[in-house]
């Protein structure tokens, strides 16, 4: 059986909600609120019954921060969940699980790097600098749950090798982090355009195999510790 699963925002008051049209509303008196963190919980309890789920928004994304449900059908649901993975076939399922995960997120890693890699093409000279490069941004872009732009599936691989290099640079290479941005609508955007560019500007005289001046942002970021 299909339930009705609302979507709310945290209310004006503890314990209240906010309806997509804005009304403050108390759930019913046998309900309690289940925090996100826990998706075999939530799932067990949305196929009991109806629920409230709590977003906010994180930028451009919905973040669940959990639901409000039937005080019962949570209890029911948590000691259903944790006796099934008190099992043995649970705890080993687990393993393979987790084994199999951590092959795939090594993989990626590797796949990842060697993007970064081709997207720098530094000059032979720059052959160290390219993989001390490489390495700090897949470390820092790589991480499951990191919500970079590497963790993405919509754009293929080399597009997020690109953008998470010019997302480092932007970060370890210019101002932007004590950047003052007028709140106009797209005045951060075009900020971002203008930086990127100069960020390619450096990333050519490594490509180009120039000599780099003492001044150059990248170097002081690496610290040409090779």
């Amino acid at each position: 059986m299909a339930y009705d699963h609302s979507i709310v925002a945290p209310g004006k008051t503890s314990g209240t909600v906010l309806s997509q049209s804005g009304e403050n509303m108390s759930p019913p008196h046998d309900w309690e609120f289940l925090p996100a963190g826990d998706a075999a919980i939530t799932r067990s309890v949305k196929a009991k019954g109806p629920t409230w789920v709590v977003q906010v928004r994180r930028g451009r994304r919905m973040i669940s921060k959990g639901i409000w449900a039937n005080a019962a059908h949570i209890l029911e649901s948590r000691e259903k969940v944790q006796a099934k993975r008190a099992t043995p076939e649970y705890e080993k399922q687990r393993k393979r699980e987790l084994a199999r995960r951590g092959a795939k997120q090594s993989a990626y890693v590797g796949e990842f790097y060697e993007e970064v890699l081709n997207y720098l093409k530094f000059h032979p000279k720059y052959e160290d600098q390219a993989s001390v490069l490489a390495k700090k941004i897949t470390e820092h872009a790589t991480p499951v749950g990191s919500g970079t732009v590497a963790r993405t599936q919509r754009i293929p691989v080399a597009q997020r090798a690109e953008a998470a290099v010019i997302a480092w640079m932007r970060h370890g290479t210019t101002a932007y982090e004590s950047m003052k941005i007028a709140r106009i609508k797209g005045r951060r955007r075009e900020v971002r355009r203008q930086l990127a560019a100069k960020s390619v500007e450096v990333l050519q005289g490594y490509r180009q195999g120039r000599d780099i001046p003492d001044n150059c942002p990248l170097k002081k970021a690496l610290s040409w510790d090779v």
